[in-house]
């Protein structure tokens, strides 16, 4: 593909738990050569207005996004927004109830790291955030993370997921979300198309197959933890079920050295998958990576 026609629809930025500002998503995409950035952050639109701002400036089409966290089957299942109305009341109050669900969920897992004997308050977790957050940003695991390891608990985020922060670890929890066919009306009635993201780390085919029958509008079948098999598999479903196919890196910065998950631009797929998120549904979209 020529230059400037692939976009990057997965980044998060300091509206949740990347770690740099929107508008430096934009230059990097930029940067990569990309034509098109989706910023998708945890629960909230905060970050949009700036990336807005800066794709106009470099020419780059910054795409409204938003990533919804939902629990099915007792596991977090993220459902991906695009060209939601980041004005409408309606949507703005209903992500504002999952910005209190994650911040009881992130009260627990300080409860319980404290249970563990570890020395960690949120109030040294928000102080931690303090000046890179604005009204609406969201607070995750990442920057409870990041306070572990400031005190020397962990020796790297990673760990820090793998032994306390994780599905499973120690210090795990996850509080009643809705479902993901909430998630989905949501963006519908805020008058977006709702994408399934990684289907391919949940680890549960009947699962993925029972949301795709929810009015869902895609599937992110390139994702940086997907495997060449998964983007098989997930390309497979996507077109049986007429559904759109993404890619998105997930790119969330750069913590302790570490790209978490991967650079903007890494998976990318071809800029007039844009025009179907807008206007419906297609089923074949190649993909160039």
């Amino acid at each position: 593909m020529s230059a400037r026609m692939e976009a990057d629809l997965h980044t998060h930025t300091t509206a949740s738990d990347g770690t740099q500002r929107p508008a430096a998503n934009v230059q990097m995409a930029f940067e990569a050569g990309l034509g098109a950035i989706a910023i998708t952050d945890h629960d909230t639109v905060s970050g949009v207005a700036e990336a807005l701002t800066a794709g106009l400036k470099l020419g780059i089409e910054v795409v409204p996004g938003v990533e919804i966290s939902t629990v099915a089957c007792g596991q977090d299942i993220h459902v991906l927004g695009y060209y939601i109305q980041i004005d409408d009341t309606q949507f703005l109050q209903r992500l504002a109830s999952l910005r209190e669900t994650r911040d009881t969920r992130n009260n627990m897992i300080v409860d319980r790291l404290q249970q563990l004997g570890l020395d960690v308050t949120m109030a040294e977790v928000l102080r931690e955030v303090e000046n890179i957050k604005r009204k609406g940003d969201t607070v995750g695991r990442p920057h409870i993370a990041a306070v572990l390891l400031k005190k020397g608990y962990v020796s790297s985020i990673s760990e820090a997921f793998d032994r306390y922060l994780g599905s499973g670890a120690a210090a795990y929890a996850n509080p009643p979300r809705i479902e993901p066919a909430t998630a989905i009306e949501w963006i519908h009635d805020a008058g977006g198309k709702a994408v399934l993201a990684h289907p391919g780390i949940y680890h549960d085919d009947a699962l993925v197959d029972t949301i795709t029958q929810q009015g869902l509008d895609g599937i992110e079948v390139y994702h940086s933890d997907h495997t060449p098999e998964d983007e098989a598999k997930y390309l497979l479903l996507a077109q049986r079920t007429g559904l759109l196919i993404t890619a998105g890196s997930d790119f969330h910065g750069e913590r302790g050295g570490v790209v978490f998950h991967a650079p903007i631009g890494s998976k990318r797929i071809g800029i007039d998958v844009l025009q179907s998120l807008q206007l419906g549904r297609s089923s074949v979209h190649e993909k160039d990576s």
